[in-house]
């Protein structure tokens, strides 16, 4: 559940749930909340599941199991995954060293299964494996002016300029850490990570200190990713090779071996995979401006099949209406020789044209860590 679901309420949030957690969905008029994140700052609690890890072996037991090398500073973070035999994404994680523990957030599902996996695994290493997802809170801090803002509160040391690098400081009487994320949303972003007994009080500071925040739930987070050309876990990441989306940021190809290794390498070596993931914008009547265009525009949902001419390439994993192009836009995985960039879609047994469009659709304050890269 949310760590501070009375103060969310009393903020009119209507909730929802993602991975099994309470979250707030939105807290009425997501689109405002859309574009108060894009031209100013926007506060979310973030819902993660957390793992910590000690022990002497920690950092190598870890690095043995994931797609990228754990970082050997205090400090320092890294993105990574852990994948299947046959190379699919189980779980993403965000892999943070601090000090004498290293601390993975994860999807929240996914952290009691991982932690439990794991700790059978461990045989002589000096290596204790815990969840702890229930001792923290995390506050995400987005937007062009969240540097600015994280600056404006935060005492004892100054905002991380590296992405995934992380500092120790105060908000009010609060103990904090705050990392620099990212970017999936496509704005500057921070993470705000404190014990759940000081929550309150630090997203109270972090709302109404300095300067002000507007907040925010998961729809208005989702439709910043999408526009960003983020691929999320549930609906582009999970079960797919890491290649296919791109997702260099997560992959080490020079570290040692681990779980789904030789089949990322084999992909990689043979130049390129057999699908990628790319944007497409549906143009649902291209003689309106935008102002003038429907509401209800049609939406392709996950899995609708892309076309190009009569042959099927592909498949919609997610879309939504732009709330800043006023225009459908989706993410899909298609068929990597695909050349035409003239596609269409299938809505409701209909076929609507769609174009194949460069990522990011919407160019924020900063790019995606996780937007598609070939090579």
């Amino acid at each position: 559940m949310t760590v501070i679901e009375s103060v969310h309420a009393d903020h009119g949030a209507t909730f929802g749930e993602r991975g099994g957690r309470k979250i707030v969905e939105h807290f009425g008029r997501p689109e405002r909340a859309h574009r108060a994140v894009r031209n100013g700052v926007g506060l979310i609690e973030a819902v993660y599941g957390v793992i910590v890890v000690e022990g002497d072996d920690r950092r190598e037991y870890v690095d043995n199991v994931v797609s990228n090398r754990v970082p050997a500073e205090d400090g320092q973070g890294c993105y990574a995954l852990v994948l299947g035999p046959q190379g699919g994404i189980e779980v993403e994680l965000y892999i943070y060293n601090a000090g004498e523990r290293l601390l993975l957030f994860v999807p929240p599902e996914t952290a009691q299964p991982l932690a439990e996996d794991w700790s059978e695994k461990v045989f002589i290493q000096d290596v204790e494996i815990t969840v702890a997802t229930d001792e923290y809170a995390i506050f995400g801090v987005h937007g062009p002016k969240a540097t600015e803002k994280i600056a404006s509160v935060l005492n004892g040391a100054a905002s991380p300029d590296e992405r995934l690098s992380f500092v120790r400081g105060t908000m009010g009487d609060a103990g904090v850490s705050v990392v620099r994320t990212d970017a999936i949303t496509g704005e500057e972003s921070y993470e705000v990570i404190c014990g759940v007994d000081e929550a309150t009080d630090v997203y109270d500071v972090l709302l109404n200190q300095g300067l002000n925040a507007a907040p925010f739930g998961y729809r208005t987070l989702e439709s910043l990713a999408l526009e960003a050309g983020s691929p999320l876990f549930d609906t582009e990441l999970e079960g797919r090779i890491p290649n296919v989306l791109g997702l260099r940021t997560a992959l080490d190809f020079e570290k040692g071996c681990y779980v789904g290794q030789e089949v990322v390498s084999r992909v990689e070596n043979r130049g390129r995979p057999s699908k990628r993931l790319v944007g497409l914008t549906l143009d649902t009547d291209a003689t309106l401006e935008a102002s003038e265009r429907p509401t209800d525009q049609p939406v392709p949902e996950a899995g609708a099949a892309v076309f190009d001419g009569d042959s099927s390439v592909g498949e919609v994993t997610r879309a939504g209406v732009s709330e800043l192009l006023e225009v459908p836009v989706a993410l899909a995985v298609v068929a990597y020789d695909v050349e035409n960039d003239q596609l269409s879609v299938r809505v409701d047994g209909e076929e609507l044209p769609a174009v194949r469009t460069d990522l990011p659709f919407v160019d924020g304050s900063d790019r995606s860590g996780r937007l598609p890269t070939y090579e």
